[in-house]
């Protein structure tokens, strides 16, 4: 008998040496989630802003942490997936009980996860999801990156006064909310201009032939052809449209930054075009040579827009728990709001009534396989 009170006795000890333990832990760090694509066809996405992410955390941590604590990150995949992406930030909130979101780079997948953080009063920043219906969800939502009327605006203009072209089509995702946004605001933009809109043909994401829709295009002889799309599409599509004799520039946006954008014959058919996006590693700024050099000892690798992008976000993040001196969500909120001339990794980065940060883009021209900067576009 008294070995088995001694048995309870040591089995009681146990579990409360382990739940102080899981206590202890938990004051001692703060809860910040994280959902992206790190798997699916846009998994390039999903990796490297989890990598700049992470990289910030790393760093902020190696200096105390923010309010004493250390940031604790809990990451998820939602597979590319706006359904598992609901899921996922659901999970974030009620399980893990984090303080606050970052993510996602996918503007189908934040209009996902935004609705959940906001009904449950979760501040949430998204690095790179450009489509205005975003942070237009709910005022705990904000973003790190421009919004695509202002990235139309930046494509229309730099159409007509750098290329000098006046007849263009468009050829866009119709399931994706970043493609149909994008081409309206572009059209609109264009015309505005004084520039003519001579086709617009649509795809799906995922299909992999696009010959009849750019055959169509093709008999509308546009100088140029807009392509609001990720870069597994586009991909495909250069390569194509130079199959059925295409030879014009394609134009498009930062859903094309990706190191496999210009994989296989992509690299020839891609020659010579151009995408807007958010930062150029060929920038001799401080802030963005420091980040790169950090970014490739750390990865072996060379950061691209969403891995800056990614790391802007969870900087901000924390020095807003940071001047909040609490880790209340609605606190946290209120001060990201207040966030005025952050010297991030892309620029000094203000935020303004809507939510949304205030910053220039940046052309790039593909050239042998490489992004090589062309121009800035200022707000």
């Amino acid at each position: 008998m008294n070995k088995i009170f001694f048995g309870v006795f040591v089995l009681l000890s146990a579990t409360f040496l382990m739940t102080s333990g899981c206590n202890k832990s938990s004051n001692d760090e703060i809860l910040i989630g994280q959902f992206g694509s790190l798997t699916g066809t846009e998994a390039t996405f999903g990796i490297s802003s989890d990598n700049g992410l992470k990289l910030a955390v790393e760093e902020i941590n190696s200096t105390g942490g923010v309010l004493g604590k250390k940031i604790k990150l809990i990451t998820y995949d939602d597979q590319g997936k706006p359904s598992e992406a609901a899921t996922v930030v659901q999970k974030l909130i009620n399980k893990d009980k984090v303080v606050a979101v970052i993510g996602e780079v996918a503007s189908s997948r934040s209009k996902a996860g935004a609705p959940i953080c906001q009904n449950n009063k979760i501040p949430m920043i998204t690095p790179a999801s450009t489509n205005p219906e975003v942070t237009a969800i709910g005022d705990y939502i904000f973003r790190v990156c421009f919004i695509d009327p202002f990235q139309a605006t930046v494509l229309s203009k730099f159409a007509t006064n750098t290329l000098k072209v006046k007849k263009i089509a468009i050829l866009k995702d119709v399931k994706n909310a970043y493609s149909t946004g994008l081409s309206d605001f572009f059209e609109k933009e264009f015309t505005r201009m004084g520039g003519e809109i001579v086709e617009v043909q649509s795809f799906s994401n995922g299909d992999k032939d696009f010959k009849a829709q750019l055959t169509a295009i093709k008999s509308k002889n546009p100088e140029a052809i807009f392509i609001p799309a990720y870069y597994t599409d586009v991909n495909l599509i250069s390569i194509q449209a130079r199959e059925v004799g295409i030879t014009v520039p394609l134009l498009g946006s930062d859903g094309w930054e990706s190191e496999k954008l210009t994989e296989g014959k992509a690299k020839d058919a891609l020659e010579g075009c151009y995408f807007s996006t958010h930062v150029s590693t060929e920038n001799p700024d401080p802030n963005i040579q420091n980040f790169i050099k950090k970014y490739k000892a750390k990865y072996n690798d060379m950061p691209d827009a969403m891995s800056f992008l990614s790391y802007d976000a969870g900087m901000i993040m924390f020095d807003a728990i940071k001047r909040a001196g609490s880790v209340d969500p609605a606190k946290i909120r209120d001060e990201i709001a207040k966030t005025k001339d952050y010297a991030g990794v892309t620029g000094k980065i203000t935020i303004n009534e809507q939510r949304n940060a205030v910053k220039p883009a940046v052309i790039l021209e593909i050239k042998g396989g490489q992004f090589k900067f062309k121009e800035t576009v200022e707000p």
